[in-house]
């Protein structure tokens, strides 16, 4: 499995920042000079969990690692885990408006910012298993959706790498034997989008619920169920509530996350520091998807240990719903050709 972000959308973007570079405003080479000359450049890096031991958090951490190392600390770091932010649309807000340097962000709330096509990564079922996400993201398909991101958002949004979140499954009061029993079930995920569209043709119904306050709704029979990868609900104890207990493994998500920088900021620096802040995202790539395999595993045997259920479940009839709206999508936001290339 490859581990890092493809060779060709690495070269593109440092093309794109050196070009971009030599093109800044008198206040930016002003900056860009004053920071070359040693003054120290502060990042601010942020995630919407809060946990601070889930993937997210590592690959944040590894990010501060590199860029601190190789600046000789003239890069300084700082890692908030769902501090400034618990909401994804929190985040998305800050990064434009400066108020936070690189976030982690989803598909979902990625389209608020007017970006449809990124919709594309979130379709259910569209990747059959990691290998085949892996393969692409690190893609023509990802370096593609990188760029509409850049160009769309008149490089505001600035694509510095794909993180996973693993394989998301359905968790609630009653195991899935069929897609019968989703039937009127109330379930937490995104109220709007291809995400809202799949889970209504189910037959559930999706609900708002913010992340900080599911357990509590999980508890208190606000939501019947919810939708996450292992690491992100155990780490949350959603398993231990009645609505959480019974976990179906319907992997109906390969989840992508995308590693953002304001595109116009971060041409304000200097060669170099654009550099070691390329540096610093691979290795946050490399460092979170391993986070993501080795925690998949680890806490599903700790859901196990304290008593929630793991069932397994012929997710053909999910598939089957899941296809046309893959369909439409691609053919709405002209990304046909994009999807035949992941399905192929």
């Amino acid at each position: 499995m490859k581990k890092y972000l493809s060779l060709t959308f690495l070269t593109a973007l440092s093309l794109v920042l050196t070009a971009c570079g030599g093109d800044s405003s008198d206040e930016g080479n002003s900056d860009a000079q004053s920071e070359s000359n040693g003054e120290n450049i502060k990042i601010i890096a942020a995630h919407n969990q809060t946990s601070a031991e889930n993937p997210y958090q590592d690959g944040l951490l590894k990010f501060k690692e590199v860029a601190e190392e190789e600046s000789d600390g003239q890069i300084e770091v700082e890692v908030h885990a769902g501090t400034i932010g618990t909401e994804e649309s929190e985040l998305v807000e800050k990064l434009g408006t400066g108020a936070a340097d690189v976030v982690l962000v989803s598909p979902g709330f990625m389209t608020s910012t007017g970006i449809r096509e990124v919709d594309l990564f979130a379709l259910p079922y569209l990747f059959e298993d990691y290998d085949h996400w892996e393969s692409v993201v690190d893609g023509e398909v990802g370096d593609q959706l990188a760029e509409i991101i850049n160009d769309k958002s008149n490089n505001e949004f600035r694509m510095l790498g794909y993180w996973s979140a693993g394989p998301r499954h359905y968790y609630g009061k009653e195991p899935l034997e069929s897609i019968d029993d989703l039937n009127g079930v109330s379930i937490r995920t995104q109220t709007s989008g291809v995400v809202s569209d799949f889970w209504q043709q189910t037959g559930a119904v999706p609900t708002s619920v913010a992340w900080g306050e599911l357990y509590q709704g999980l508890q208190q029979n606000v939501v019947d169920s919810a939708e996450n990868s292992y690491p992100y609900f155990v780490q949350q104890n959603h398993h231990t509530t009645p609505n959480g207990k019974h976990i179906t493994e319907t992997a109906h998500d390969y989840t992508t996350r995308f590693l953002l920088t304001n595109g116009n900021s971060f041409d304000q620096y200097p060669e170099d520091i654009q550099e070691i802040l390329l540096n610093a995202a691979e290795e946050s790539v490399i460092t979170e998807r391993e986070s993501v395999m080795a925690q998949d595993e680890e806490y599903k045997e700790i859901a196990i240990e304290d008593g929630a259920e793991v069932h397994e479940i012929d997710t053909t009839e999910f598939q089957e719903i899941a296809r046309p709206i893959q369909d439409d999508l691609a053919e709405e936001l002209d990304l046909t050709d994009a999807l035949e290339q992941i399905r192929n």
